[in-house]
């Protein structure tokens, strides 16, 4: 089967810094991979690589078998990558609803539809109720379920999200994964930076760990976290 997304051999340096170092990974249609990693690995880097923020100084990435490095945010948005962003930045003063039309009318055939794909995911992420009070009115919680809505309202293949578990309680983590399980079971592509590893251990088919822009480990969940390198630079001893 063709990975859906290859990233091969990638480098992103910022004048003497190297952020990203020669990464290299594929996810396959249908997966959930998860990117772990320190503070100032190049997690969010290498995100912005994908979708089209920064071009990368070496490699290629290819999505669906076609190379996307150096296009434009709104190019790799149209193929079908859908982001968050680490930090939540909705459109505070529209509504929960015209936030998610707004993504929506990328592939919309006009306004109605795009409103009725919006409610049908604000029901999916429980905000329909609420989807006509400000956006700026929202708890944490439900700015980070606006975040994803507004993605999915794009209606990617490959959804990139970028750490939608920080600073969520327990209650509200677990429902943040059953959702992202109900997504992949529908056939949706996910790619998550996250530090909370509890979600990750239970979503996550494959995990890549970077250190200082370079990947020190990729496999199964459970292999990585076993790994010396993966333990020493990020996990701890207190992890096994």
């Amino acid at each position: 089967m063709m990975a859906l997304l290859s990233v091969e051999a990638v480098t992103k340096r910022f004048r003497g810094l190297v952020a990203v170092d020669q990464a290299s990974f594929a996810i396959a249609p249908g997966e959930i991979f998860a990117v772990i990693g320190p503070n100032g690995a190049g997690k969010t880097t290498l995100f912005n690589m994908i979708a089209g923020v920064f071009a990368p100084d070496d490699g290629r990435i290819l999505f669906a078998g076609e190379r996307i490095d150096g296009r434009r945010p709104d190019e790799i948005a149209r193929r079908g990558i859908g982001r968050t962003f680490q930090i939540v930045r909705p459109f505070p003063a529209l509504t929960i609803e015209e936030n998610v039309i707004v993504g929506a009318l990328l592939r919309a055939d006009g306004v109605r539809e795009a409103r009725q794909h919006a409610h049908e995911l604000l029901r999916r992420l429980d905000l329909y109720d609420r989807r006509a009070r400000p956006a700026a009115s929202l708890t944490l919680p439900d700015r980070k379920r606006l975040e994803v809505a507004r993605a999915l309202a794009t209606r990617p293949r490959l959804l990139l999200l970028d750490e939608v578990m920080a600073g969520l309680r327990p209650t509200e983590t677990d429902r943040m994964v059953a959702i992202l399980r109900e997504l992949a079971r529908g056939g949706l592509t996910i790619l998550l930076i996250e530090h909370v590893m509890r979600a990750v251990m239970a979503l996550a088919t494959h995990v890549l760990v970077l250190h200082h822009g370079a990947v020190i480990a990729q496999g199964t969940p459970e292999a990585v976290v076993r790994e010396p390198a993966v333990i020493t630079s990020y996990l701890g001893a207190e992890a096994l």
